[in-house]
């Protein structure tokens, strides 16, 4: 476990499976190194370019945080990674699966919140959740309600709002000031959209994911100019 959290600090999520699974063969149902094996399937997602294979891994990954759910359901962490397990799943899916997906997402981020008010990033999984589902264009949206019932309510405002929480929280996180600012721009908001997106651009790297959120970062920059 140890040399596991080493790796995993070091932003190397296949020698940190290795170890986490090697953990998870010696202690057995042990929900802690379930959620963290999870994660590792989750971040190597990044390091892969076929989507083919970048969705059998987020299967993978919420297999396992499933598992840790069922273990300890009023975790939040563990809710939370398997919103994000829902979440990134929809990246690789059919329309059909998305729409249903994105009803995961929400419940879990929310169950998440619920049990621990302060975690920024289910602050973070909700406000992105927000602004992108209100994003949708109205055409599109009412053919999701024709074939597949619909979404949940959702808007920019809120987005900004769970976005803003997660900030405050956890001010040096490169990607929660990345997803403010997207959340900022779908608001209408540019002046102030840009400026988190450049902040998050000048931050020290944290996790795995922020090297998503500097090329969403940047990708967005590129648009405004």
């Amino acid at each position: 476990m140890k040399d596991a959290l080493a790796a995993e600090a070091r932003f190397d999520p296949k020698a940190a499976l290795e170890l986490y699974l090697q953990a998870d063969a010696a202690r057995p149902n042990d929900p802690v190194i379930l959620q963290k094996i999870a994660r590792q399937y989750s971040d190597l997602t990044f390091d892969l370019t076929d989507p083919v294979a970048q969705r059998s891994y987020c299967e993978q990954a919420r297999a396992y945080a499933q598992r840790a759910c069922r273990l300890a359901p009023k975790n939040a962490e563990n809710l939370l990674s398997l919103a994000i397990c829902y979440a990134k799943i929809g990246f690789y899916a059919d329309t059909r699966t998305k729409i249903k997906n994105s009803r995961f997402v929400k419940d879990y981020a929310e169950q998440a919140l619920a049990l621990d008010p302060n975690d920024d990033f289910a602050h973070h999984v909700l406000g992105q959740w927000h602004y992108e589902v209100a994003s949708v264009g109205a055409a599109k949206r009412f053919l999701v309600k024709l074939i597949y019932g619909g979404l949940p309510p959702a808007s920019t405002a809120e987005g900004v709002r769970h976005l803003r929480r997660a900030v405050e929280l956890a001010p040096t996180m490169p990607s929660h000031h990345a997803e403010l600012g997207l959340a900022l721009l779908a608001d209408g908001q540019r002046e102030a959209g840009e400026r988190e997106l450049k902040k998050s651009l000048e931050l020290p790297r944290k996790m795995k994911y922020d090297d998503e959120a500097w090329r969403r970062a940047r990708e967005a920059l590129a648009k405004l100019r």
